[in-house]
């Protein structure tokens, strides 16, 4: 390098460190108005999300939702018909164990086999629906069923 091109490019080198210097601290009040409006631009562009960005958050969420939802419920549904169906099992053990310890006069309630003592939880003697197991007998043969999320006997969705 020759030296005027060394003196060109010292010279263009100090000439950015000072503009820099300036623009770090200025020292006139255009300047200084300059440097702020140039800040207060920069932080408007980065401020935050328009409408558009939010909704788009938004369906993405709903759209989630929806699927997680769509998911769980028919699981929901079929572990309370499963819990019900435990329950039934649960009760008709007891109503045989109560028929067999001697009170065989008479189809045992469940308020019957709680005083008893054959059931300790009276949360035991309600379904999943917070319905009452209904117990029946038919001589030594004890059915019980739940009448279901519809509340009403003898429809399609009891449990036996």
């Amino acid at each position: 390098m020759t030296r005027s091109r060394e003196k060109r490019a010292n010279s263009r080198g100090i000439s950015r460190a000072l503009r820099l210097v300036a623009l770090a601290f200025p020292s006139t009040r255009a300047e200084e108005e300059s440097m702020r409006s140039r800040k207060r631009a920069a932080r408007r562009k980065r401020a935050g999300m328009t409408l558009v960005e939010v909704m788009i958050v938004v369906i993405i969420m709903a759209m989630i939702a929806t699927a997680v939802g769509l998911a769980v419920l028919p699981a929901a549904r079929d572990s309370r018909e499963r819990q019900a169906r435990a329950d039934a099992a649960t009760m008709q053990s007891a109503a045989l164990l109560y028929l067999a310890s001697g009170h065989a006069d008479r189809c045992p309630t469940t308020s019957d086999l709680i005083e008893a003592g054959v059931i300790n939880a009276p949360s035991r003697a309600r379904d999943p629906w917070d319905h009452e197991l209904l117990i029946e007998c038919d001589g030594d043969d004890v059915r019980v069923r739940s009448i279901g999320a519809d509340g009403r006997p003898g429809t399609e969705d009891d449990i036996l």
